[in-house]
């Protein structure tokens, strides 16, 4: 051939009927075999060619080409026949239609597992991926961060982040994204979505409102979150309130080693549950004084808009209008209705601990007191040991086989027995009589 395309590889076969020509993806076969013979002034050779696809399968460091037909269709042949011309053969572009698996760097996209709520009390468990999410809900990548159940530990502070179409709850093990007529819970199964689901349901259920929901599904989800919360914060409260009430009677007249234990158990929960209860009512505090966070929840699920100016609420209908102000009120009452119960908890919370703490500090100085009586029982025991250490320093002299003459008196071994004993109890007084004077002992 004359003239060659781009990226164009010719396979040259010892028969002179065949020759493989690979352009792009695509594998062409060229018959030059007549079809019927030649004569010096007749036909020049028909080229019969076949369009094939060739596979390139990796083996050690060899590639190997696997030809597969694509099948002798006339349109096959057709596009074959329009690619050469005048002896070339124009390279074409293959589309594969498969190019989002083939082309994915092997990062699996994350499947949440949920349990959703819809505005008419039905639940189901659904499977939901990362994207699907993203759409449906209308939110981002990063606000997804908030209620990721991979993301428990880098995510454990209360969280109510509010956006355009959805609400994101972040409190404990409830973890939740609100929308305008349903509600996915994650962490279905922890002790926080239970309660939350058993909070939920009965809102929902036209028999207990009487057909007629006293408020919006979203206000109605956000309130079911916040009670139950705080309900489970009120119920460990109440259990360890007596517990540490009775620690404080019997302590710090009797210190054994379960009341101390048990002590300090207990106030390492009344730390916890005084954490949790100080980041929820700081929660809550931040809404309170974000008036569009309050003002854009209104307008969940509204045709309503925030100014930029002054966060004055635009809608379309005037009766949208009153009724998101009306929620507004609604709003702020729910939130400081929670607040004033998390406020109280988490106040009783820090009272407990704050008795914990004085008992502590009470059995640590009647500890003390006690240890300073060994002290000064010890230190009379050496200053006792001291003065017979010194009676016995005589005895030992004495004891030496020398001669001194006093074995030949009578009455010597008892003058000085009755002299060494004399002199150890008035070394003794004086010495203790020095401690004292010096308020040592």
């Amino acid at each position: 051939m004359a003239a060659t395309a781009p990226h164009l590889l010719q396979l040259p076969v010892r028969s002179p009927e065949l020759r493989v020509l690979i352009a792009g993806g695509n594998a062409i076969l060229l018959s030059s075999r007549l079809e019927f013979p030649f004569s010096r002034t007749t036909h020049a050779p028909i080229l019969r060619a076949r369009k094939v696809r060739i596979e390139c399968v990796a083996k050690s460091t060899e590639l190997e080409p696997h030809v597969k037909e694509d099948g002798d269709d006339d349109e096959g042949e057709d596009e074959v026949r329009d690619s050469v011309v005048n002896g070339s053969v124009i390279s074409q572009k293959n589309v594969s239609a498969s190019g989002g698996d083939s082309l994915s760097l092997g990062i699996r996209e994350p499947v949440y597992e949920v349990v959703e709520v819809k505005t008419c009390g039905t639940v189901a468990k659904r499977k939901i991926n990362r994207r699907h999410l993203l759409k449906s809900s209308g939110l981002r990548p990063r606000d997804i961060r908030s209620v990721d159940p991979s993301l428990w530990l880098t995510n454990s502070m209360p969280a109510l982040l509010v956006r355009e179409h959805a609400i994101l709850l972040n409190l404990g093990s409830l973890r939740a994204i609100v929308m305008q007529e349903r509600v996915l819970i994650f962490n279905y199964n922890r002790k926080g979505g239970k309660a939350f689901i058993d909070s939920l349901l009965p809102r929902l259920n036209p028999a207990s409102t009487n057909g007629v929901p006293s408020m919006p599904f979203v206000l109605e989800v956000v309130e079911a979150a916040l009670h139950s919360r705080i309900q489970r914060l009120e119920h460990r409260l109440w259990d360890l309130e007596p517990r540490v009430q009775a620690l404080l009677e019997v302590l710090p007249n009797r210190l054994t080693a379960d009341i101390l234990e048990e002590l300090r158990i207990s106030k390492q929960k009344l730390v916890e549950l005084g954490s949790r209860a100080g980041a929820l009512k700081q929660m809550l505090l931040d809404i309170l004084e974000d008036t569009h966070e309050i003002r854009q929840i209104c307008i969940i699920g509204r045709n309503c808009v925030l100014k930029k100016e002054n966060d004055e609420i635009e809608c379309s209908v005037a009766l949208d209008k009153e009724i998101a102000e009306e929620e507004e009120e609604e709003i702020e009452m729910l939130l400081e209705n929670y607040l004033q119960r998390c406020e109280s908890c988490h106040g009783q919370a820090e009272r407990l601990l704050d008795s914990a703490k004085e008992m502590e500090d009470s059995i640590a100085v009647n500890l003390s007191s006690r240890r300073l009586e060994v002290s000064r029982f010890e230190l009379v025991l050496q200053v006792g040991t001291f003065c017979v250490a010194i009676g016995a320093l005589v005895a030992g002299i004495f004891g030496m086989n020398l001669r001194s003459y006093l074995e030949e008196h009578m009455f010597a071994f008892w003058l000085t027995t009755a002299g060494i004993i004399v002199g150890a109890v008035l070394a003794f007084y004086l010495m203790y009589w020095y401690l004292r004077t010096r308020k040592i002992l």
